[in-house]
């Protein structure tokens, strides 16, 4: 009885986190699927085909524009990789598509304050200044030469057809293409292809979330991160972070809650920072890695991407504790003690109903079926899909460019 009431314990914190932060992930992903639905992918590449200042600054401001799951962005960066992106370039793209988007900003807000949004973004763009002088210092042409003859096998990794995958809307003004019927249809495919890129993420989050506030105390953690010593944990957080987030294998928006629940326990400010942007090396996406670019570029991406995480959440850390804007209460908001009809409640029957008219249009202009060639490349390699073919159940070819929206 001890156990199944620990294990339910969990589980109610987990529902309770979700029940929180389920309208402003509804709110990211739709401002996300806005963003991906005016914003061709297929101009991407061909605006990254170099390395300079230029490229680098345009692979930034497109990555935060293309938000998507950690996996999604690995595929999409060695895609543009493959197309003749630059490698930095085609690393920054991945980086900042998963550190600099809307979703993860609106849940650092819910759980954790403003002071975490700022130093996330501005956190962003210090570790990817800081990874490009490192690439600069140390990335060599034979190491580049090396990864584009693995990346050019095609070995897959997962979420491979999110990186082929374009359903922008082009032509015409920006207004009239938001408000078009085919823009309807891509954004709900927008929205239900990055939900099902997170589900199983966010879910484990939760979970691991949950079980972590329910079963261990803080004096454990606050023992962890040497709460005790506050000169030492300022540097020992951000560099414990990364590989706490390494081993939860969990990645994107999904290790916020979990991130609420380690500075409730005592990790430092600059570590919270750290913790979040290791989502691109956890050890799945280090085997894609492998996969992809081979072993030596793989152990290569983690030591400078740990590197370069690591030193941005002490830097960032150091710097907002410096300017007096690193809280000092550790009262982050991960749950509510039980449901009540509050403004929460309200915004998220709202969201629930905009996700069921939305799955009605992803239901009837093959949304499924995108979702299934998600997962695989094969059937996109002669063309991106177009989700306005199956409206009002035609079910043509993907590939069959005649529009049946209006």
């Amino acid at each position: 009885m001890v156990v199944l009431h620990a294990v339910v314990e969990a589980l109610n914190a987990s529902f309770l986190m979700l029940w929180e932060i389920l309208w402003p992930l509804v709110l990211g992903f739709l401002l996300s699927a806005i963003v991906q639905t005016v914003v061709p992918r297929r101009a991407v590449s061909s605006a990254l085909g170099s390395d300079s200042l230029r490229s680098l600054a345009i692979a930034t401001g497109l990555g935060a524009a293309s938000s998507s799951c950690s996996y999604a962005a690995v595929a999409i960066a060695r895609s543009l990789f493959r197309k003749g992106a630059g490698f930095t370039s085609a690393i920054v793209f991945e980086f900042a598509s998963t550190n600099l988007v809307f979703e993860l900003g609106l849940l650092l807000l819910i759980l954790l304050g403003w002071q975490f949004v700022a130093a996330e973004f501005v956190g962003g763009l210090v570790m990817i200044a800081i990874l490009v002088v490192i690439f600069r210092r140390t990335l060599t042409p034979s190491m580049v030469a090396e990864a584009r003859r693995n990346a050019d096998r095609g070995v897959p990794g997962r979420m491979e057809g999110h990186g082929e995958m374009d359903m922008s809307v082009a032509g015409g003004p920006l207004l009239r293409r938001l408000f078009s019927a085919k823009a309807l249809t891509a954004i709900s495919h927008y929205l239900y292809m990055d939900i099902s890129s997170l589900a199983l993420d966010i879910g484990v989050g939760l979970l691991i979330a949950g079980a972590l506030s329910a079963w261990v105390p803080n004096s454990f953690w606050n023992a962890f991160f040497l709460t005790r010593d506050p000169v030492l944990a300022q540097f020992w957080g951000p560099l414990v972070g990364p590989l706490i987030s390494m081993l939860s294998f969990v990645c994107s928006v999904g290790n916020v809650p979990l991130a609420a629940v380690l500075w409730n326990g005592g990790i430092s400010f600059g570590g919270v920072i750290s913790f979040i942007f290791a989502d691109l090396i956890i050890l799945p996406i280090l085997d894609i890695y492998r996969k992809y670019y081979g072993a030596r570029v793989s152990l290569y991406l983690f030591a400078t991407s740990y590197a370069a995480m690591a030193l941005a959440g002490l830097v960032i850390g150091l710097a907002f504790q410096a300017l007096g804007l690193a809280p000092s209460a550790r009262n982050a908001i991960i749950f509510e003690s039980h449901l009540s009809w509050n403004y929460t409640t309200w915004l998220n029957l709202a969201s629930l109903v905009l996700l069921a008219g939305l799955g009605w249009r992803f239901l009837r202009t093959g949304g499924p079926e995108m979702l299934r060639m998600m997962e695989s490349p094969h059937g996109l390699h002669h063309g991106h899909h177009d989700p306005a073919h199956h409206h009002q159940g035609h079910h043509e070819s993907p590939h069959d460019h005649r529009h049946h929206d209006r």
